[in-house]
């Protein structure tokens, strides 16, 4: 088939090779988002897909506006049988939906109907899941709604970031990407509606919304904060510094400290929450790589009883 593939960052990559490098299909184009600035200096750059891409050559369309009449027209004179998306990072219109014969075909990294949106991974682990997946679907102009090819499964370490997962996804995601491909390609394979219940929203994350709160119970903290790792990471201010903070460990024997209060000692860096305190593991102060806690707690002279907030 005749593919024209849309995606954006890394966890799109791996899908993104295995169409390149399947003798079944042909990789026509690529779409991306525009290049964005990057590094210390904020120079454009291209996105992680539009690299791979140029490094394979096969064209680049970058729009500004893709659901534009004129990007409509230049998609349409690609002549794709389908499109595939990873993450691309933008919504798509019904002209633009209406393109290739066989639709678009999504690669979303949740169990659908749980966890449609921007935000799945993190959503999965902050709510405490312990099985999460992929799912291929067609898509509709509602929200991640369309009917389903194919899943596969992933069970949710107690040690994994979104980060983590997130990978591992991204792999088996690109298999099950594959075979949905080759199984429209000759017809084996037919969607299957999503059920109308077990639905649940995962919205993107904002910087904001990543700030800890302390009162929260020690578990829900915890979660949350792996779920905010790598991106956009969880945070607190201590004084008048912004720290990011990476995940921690909950001491369920320790004494109890107040949501928030700082204990530094020999054996490391704790905080209160509303249950148990939990130990700090990675901190990143503002302009600096990313540390040991307790060695920052030293480098601070950090006086027992200071507050995270």
């Amino acid at each position: 088939m005749r593919i024209v593939f849309a995606g954006t960052p890394t966890p799109a990559l791996p899908s993104l090779q295995r169409l390149i490098d399947s003798p079944r299909h042909d990789v026509a184009a690529v779409i991306t988002r525009p290049d964005a600035a990057a590094g210390r200096r904020g120079k454009p750059a291209p996105s992680p897909v539009a690299q791979l891409a140029l490094e394979s050559g096969i064209p680049v369309l970058r729009p500004a506006r893709p659901n534009s009449p004129e990007f409509v027209a230049e998609l349409a004179a690609l002549v794709p049988d389908c499109c595939a998306v990873v993450a691309y990072g933008a919504l798509l219109s019904a002209d633009l939906l209406a393109v290739p014969p066989h639709g678009w075909v999504n690669l979303h990294f949740s169990l659908l109907p749980a966890w449609r949106g921007a935000g799945p991974v993190p959503a999965a682990i902050a709510a405490g899941d312990t099985v999460t997946g992929a799912t291929t679907f067609l898509i509709e102009p509602e929200l991640d709604s369309g009917p389903v090819y194919g899943v596969v499964t992933e069970t949710i370490r107690p040690e994994d970031t979104a980060g983590h997962l997130l990978d591992r996804l991204a792999v088996s995601g690109a298999a099950l990407l594959k075979a949905t491909v080759d199984g429209i390609a000759d017809g084996s394979l037919h969607p299957v509606p999503q059920p109308s219940e077990g639905i649940s929203l995962a919205p993107k994350i904002s910087v904001e919304q990543a700030r800890i709160r302390w009162d929260l119970p020690a578990h829900v903290i915890e979660r949350r904060i792996r779920a905010l790792t790598p991106n956009p990471g969880a945070w607190t201010m201590v004084g008048d510094l912004r720290i990011k903070i990476g995940p921690v460990t909950i001491e369920q024997t320790a004494d109890p400290l107040a949501p928030g209060v700082i204990e530094v000692d020999r054996t490391g860096v704790r905080v209160g929450t509303g249950s148990a305190p939990v130990v700090l593991g990675q901190i990143q102060p503002p302009g600096k790589k990313p540390m040991a806690a307790a060695d920052w707690a030293r480098g601070a002279r950090l006086d027992a009883g200071v507050c995270a907030r």
